[in-house]
């Protein structure tokens, strides 16, 4: 009998051995995809003379601030390009059809809002499959993908090769999300960073004390300025 318990607990601390050994190396290996789509990332070369800006927005979709933003780029006559959580699409269909009506770009940014090196191969599968078919079966095909934080695993890099999905990161952010930010601060984060091409990464969902709705009421002061000094406005199919 107590031979048994020994080899048992042997066995125990071998497969717990071997499954850390496992869940760092997926840990390390997301780590290392990330950094590596963040050294080369392409957006470093977009010109600095160029006078273009690519508004995209994370986190949505939004019941009360969504249309809000889609508002004020109808108004402006902008297309933008919206990398949404696939889990907010029931219930905001309509809201989801405008978009695509309106001419907006939309992308995938995951079901949740879970960080790709934390998640374990087959939930990103999963959750990957599920949020294709939700918007296959709105009639829409995703060809843009962007993950939460901009945090790239290896197999979050896979998928998006299997199923030709191009990543887009950004080179400008302001923390728009952050509870103690005002419209004010992000007015002049914007202004003081947009220079020559820019991506634009900003939220129109999640965030703290009604963040996005700052969002677009900065946007509201500098779409205007930036059309004074002659940016013109993109989505992010025509990133090279």
């Amino acid at each position: 009998m107590v031979n048994i318990m020994v080899i048992l607990m042997i066995w125990l601390y071998r497969g717990l051995v071997g499954l850390s050994i496992l869940l760092i190396m997926i840990w390390t290996s997301g780590v290392i995809t990330t950094l590596i789509t963040r050294f080369f990332n392409p957006l470093k070369k977009l010109s600095k003379e160029e006078k273009v800006i690519y508004l995209t927005f994370d986190d949505g979709m939004n019941t009360h601030f969504t249309p809000k933003l889609l508002d004020l780029l109808k108004k402006e006559n902008i297309q933008a390009s919206f990398f949404m959580l696939t889990s907010t699409i029931n219930g905001n269909e309509d809201i989801l059809h405008r978009m695509k009506n309106e001419g907006h770009i939309i992308g995938l940014h995951g079901y949740h809002h879970d960080n790709q090196i934390l998640q374990l191969p087959h939930m990103l599968i999963r959750d990957t499959k599920k949020s294709l078919k939700l918007f296959e079966k709105q009639g829409i095909t995703v060809h843009h993908s962007r993950a939460p934080w901009g945090h790239l695993s290896l197999v979050g890099y896979i998928l998006n090769k299997v199923y030709n999905m191009k990543p887009i990161f950004w080179n400008v952010i302001v923390q728009d999300w952050k509870k103690d930010t005002t419209p004010e601060i992000l007015i002049e984060k914007l202004m003081r960073k947009v220079q020559g091409t820019a991506v634009i990464c900003m939220h129109d969902g999640r965030g703290k004390n009604d963040a996005p709705l700052k969002t677009i009421k900065a946007l509201e002061t500098c779409i205007p300025k930036w059309k004074e000094e002659g940016y013109r406005f993109e989505t992010v199919e025509k990133i090279n």
